[in-house]
């Protein structure tokens, strides 16, 4: 495969994958998009003028059989993901889909169990993973430069679910619509913490309804109900013995909305950004080793971020890198990017941390 060819299903103007695939897509080589399609033919058509792509469908059985199309992007609202993915895996296309994979754990283990069927490679929107402040950060972990991790504590915000929504957003708030804190910004940030210290071998979780109601600003200030939980404590242990905490709200904080506390026998990791979803923000590393007294900025050797094309900005740049490792693994037959199985095992470590706030226990993993 040498040029490979791109479909982006939800790709509307505004939207997440015109924030972020499309720029990553322009800026890579080896990589073209080539179709898109929306729910409404004048937007598909209207994104695809802006873009510059030629093939604009308001079907999306129609972007997934365009011969040109190698891989097809999933990037809709999560109830729709389950028969999009489905689609594309029946047609033989390679498929990359925005996380969570599903609605629940059932259905995403349907979904992998359908794409190992048809044995087509599969990718998952996990990109906080790519991070190059992350990536440098496992590195002096492996080095042993801050000694025996013992422990991790990390707060976040959610940042959109907030006091007021539009309409277009409304469906954040709904825990049965699958885009709750929990599965958004606190499960991209577990991920990264997991890939980087290890998973949980236990974890007791606390999730709280903690705005009871949400103003939708742009449908007469109507006040509708919130049913997903905007507070959310997890803590455990992880593989390694390490001590882990971790807090996400919703809204902002006046305060910190990301800080990520990394401490070892001989050094600490410090990780803040200004915006609680980790895979978009811009991270700032400080650490200090041995007998240092306080943490100072670190900088990132240009080597942990050579795939990342230096014109990209914001959230583009870790969905660049996960492009990047997906066309090596393409070409030379390696599973480096996390697919659909691993987001199962997501969804499972999901339905792991709701049990155990419901149930009020600790749950053992593995």
């Amino acid at each position: 495969m040498s040029t490979i060819g791109v479909g982006i299903i939800g790709a509307s103007q505004g939207g997440w994958a015109s924030i972020s695939h499309v720029p990553a897509l322009k800026a890579l080589p080896g990589y073209e998009l080539r179709a898109i399609s929306t729910s409404r033919r004048e937007s598909a058509e209207a994104a695809a003028k802006e873009f510059g792509v030629e093939a604009a469908y308001d079907n999306h059985a129609d972007l997934i059989a365009h011969p040109g199309v190698d891989i097809v992007v999933v990037a809709v609202k999560v109830p729709f993901h389950k028969e999009l993915i489905s689609a594309a895996v029946d047609a033989g296309k390679t498929v990359y889909s925005e996380w969570p994979l599903s609605l629940n754990k059932a259905e995403a283990a349907e979904v992998v169990r359908r794409a190992e069927a048809a044995g087509v490679r599969t990718a998952i929107g996990l990109q906080g993973r790519y991070h190059p402040e992350l990536r440098y950060v496992r590195r002096l972990i492996e080095e042993g430069r801050i000694g025996r991790v013992i422990g991790t504590t990390l707060v976040g915000s959610g940042m959109v679910w907030g006091p007021e929504t539009t309409q277009a957003h409304a469906y954040w708030f709904d825990r049965t619509q699958g885009a709750t804190p929990l599965s958004g910004a606190a499960l991209h940030t577990i991920d990264a913490l997991n890939v980087t210290l290890g998973e949980f071998r236990r974890l007791s979780a606390n999730l709280v309804v903690g705005r009871k109601e949400v103003t939708v600003v742009d449908n007469g200030n109507a006040v509708i109900p919130v049913t997903s939980p905007d507070q959310i404590a997890v803590i455990g242990t992880l593989e390694s013995g390490a001590a882990a905490s971790v807090f996400y709200r919703g809204g902002t904080s006046r305060g910190d909305n990301f800080r990520w506390e990394i401490n070892g026998t001989d050094g600490d990791i410090v990780l803040t950004a200004p915006w609680g979803n980790l895979q978009v923000t811009d991270l700032t590393l400080q650490a200090a080793f041995g007998k240092d007294t306080t943490v100072s900025k670190l900088e990132v050797p240009a080597a942990y971020s050579a795939d990342i094309p230096a014109e990209l900005a914001g959230p583009a740049r870790n969905v660049a890198a996960l492009y990047g490792n997906l066309a090596r693994d393409l070409r030379y037959g390696t599973h480096t990017v996390p697919d659909f199985a691993y987001a199962h095992s997501r969804h499972r470590l999901m339905d792991a941390i709701e049990s155990a706030s419901a149930e009020g226990i600790t749950r053992t993993l593995g």
